[in-house]
């Protein structure tokens, strides 16, 4: 879901009642940060508080390999009850980091191709993802604080008609620049809209479960997306419509409500947060819990064989209790292997952000999902007749620039790349620097070699002799669970 496609960050035509609702009885953070693209990734990163190049499970469905410590486990070690339902995408080795998992099957999620020429299906059986958010709040201990790990399929694609009534129309589409406005992409965007609407309904029917279990005022809430909108440039980018999120927190005992803040926070900060808050609640089990070890697969660990509880981010809690307090100065961002290969890095602040591209001889092809929606079909169409706009153009340009700097306050919607503009070489050098910074301080490298693409990316069909499910895991995949 992208950052702003939500009545509470100003969309004007998307219906969602229920989230608006938590920006006004919470804190909205203007500018908050993934720190990468894509789904499986995201969630492994916040789980562990690590950034994506430290989990092992930086690509697409590579899971989180077994003895890695989660922000689960930690609660747990401090008498937490913890639960997840809905979206599962994190391997089997951490689920008994979660007392229960109502994992939403997203087996058969999509048809490989619709009968007589009809787009792809979703088929799943709990099509939102979001069918069991009530149920684990109802089988819950009341006896013991709880951590819920609530994870839709809204709004991931596959799109079909009926996810919402009354549905959007294609006239409350809004059709960013970078995205040619045709009747099929005012279709895959007014269905887009639809599950966001469905989504809104699961998050209205757990704030009232709160209420009815007498727990909402000293619940907190945090609202967010794993990544963005799933469209061409868009999703497995680093603009904005790929790791800039929404993120709104409620939280009625210690919060007031209607707040808005400037802090620039990331999601590597928010299993630091959560640790934080569960310490000042139950200072004992805290103090004697913070050192854990787990036994790990993970390369790099101060003792070898054990997962060192380390994360990364840093609790943005000061900034929850008093929303006129800074946080960072930058968050940062990676993309990684999805469906096709890609690498590349971004630094951001609260105006500018700056992309180094480290492959910029493949082009930003959309993922897979992405493609075989509307919207990529059809550019598909209009690329082959000359027909779109330089800005339309931009995930099927080879070679790519090597670095991107944008002016977010000026170029919201990062069209014109500032890097070579005298105007911002002293941005510009900041930027690098920081980068450079996180870089050394994280570990970060470029891999020795590339991962093969799993489709075509022209026509989108599948390579067999490459896509293997379950996909195998980086350390079967490379021998390692570090630099490779």
């Amino acid at each position: 879901m992208n950052w702003n496609d939500c009545g509470a960050y100003g969309h004007p035509a998307i219906r969602t009642p229920n989230i608006d609702r938590l920006a006004s009885e919470g804190l909205l953070f203007q500018h908050a940060y993934l720190t990468t693209n894509s789904c499986s990734p995201s969630r492994a990163s916040i789980l562990t508080g690590r950034y994506p190049h430290n989990t092992a499970a930086e690509q697409l469905h590579w899971p989180l390999p077994a003895g890695t410590a989660t922000l689960a486990e930690q609660l747990r070690r401090r008498g937490y009850y913890t639960a997840a339902a809905g979206k599962w995408h994190l391997g089997d080795a951490v689920r008994g980091d979660f007392d229960k998992v109502y994992e939403a099957s997203t087996a058969g999620f999509v048809s490989p191709s619709g009968k007589d020429g009809e787009p792809p299906k979703m088929i799943a059986a709990q099509p939102s993802g979001c069918e069991d958010w009530e149920r684990s709040l109802d089988d819950r201990p009341r006896d013991r604080p709880f951590f819920l790990w609530l994870a839709a399929l809204d709004p991931h694609r596959e799109y079909t008609a009926g996810a919402l009534d009354p549905p959007h129309r294609s006239e409350d589409v809004i059709v960013p620049e970078h995205l040619p406005d045709t009747p099929e992409v005012r279709e895959d965007l007014r269905l887009y809209y639809d599950e966001i609407g469905r989504l809104d309904g699961y998050v209205g029917k757990v704030l009232a479960k709160l209420k009815q279990q007498g727990v909402d005022e000293n619940t907190l809430v945090l609202f967010i997306s794993d990544n963005g909108r799933p469209f061409p440039r868009d999703k497995t980018t680093l603009y904005d419509g790929g790791i800039r999120t929404p993120w709104i927190v409620r939280w009625p005992a210690r919060i007031a409500a209607g707040e808005t803040t400037d802090a620039l926070v990331s999601a590597v900060d928010i299993a630091p947060t959560f640790l934080q808050l569960a310490d000042r609640a139950t200072p004992a089990a805290g103090n004697s819990t913070q050192q854990t070890t787990r036994k790990s697969q993970n390369e790099g660990s101060q003792t070898a064989g054990v997962d060192v509880w380390q994360p990364e981010g840093k609790s943005f809690l000061a900034t929850l209790l008093d929303p006129r307090k800074r946080h960072r100065e930058f968050a940062f961002a990676e993309d990684h292997w999805h469906d096709y290969e890609d690498h590349a890095r971004c630094v951001v602040d609260r105006r500018f952000k700056l992309i180094r591209n480290d492959y910029p001889d493949l082009p930003a092809t959309p993922s897979a999902d992405a493609g075989r929606g509307l919207t990529w079909q059809a550019m598909l169409k209009l690329q082959q007749r000359g027909e779109l706009t330089a800005a339309q153009q931009s995930c099927f340009r080879s070679p790519r620039p090597r670095w991107e700097l944008f002016d977010l306050q000026r170029d919201p919607s990062e069209l014109v790349n500032r890097f070579d503009d005298p105007a911002y070489a002293s941005v510009r050098d900041s930027m690098q620097q920081a980068l450079l910074r996180w870089s050394q301080e994280t570990g970060d490298y470029l891999p020795s070699r590339r991962t093969p693409d799993e489709f075509d990316r022209v026509s989108g069909e599948p390579d067999h002799s490459v896509r293997v499910r379950p996909r195998p895991s980086k350390q079967e995949m490379f021998g390692t669970n570090g630099k490779y």
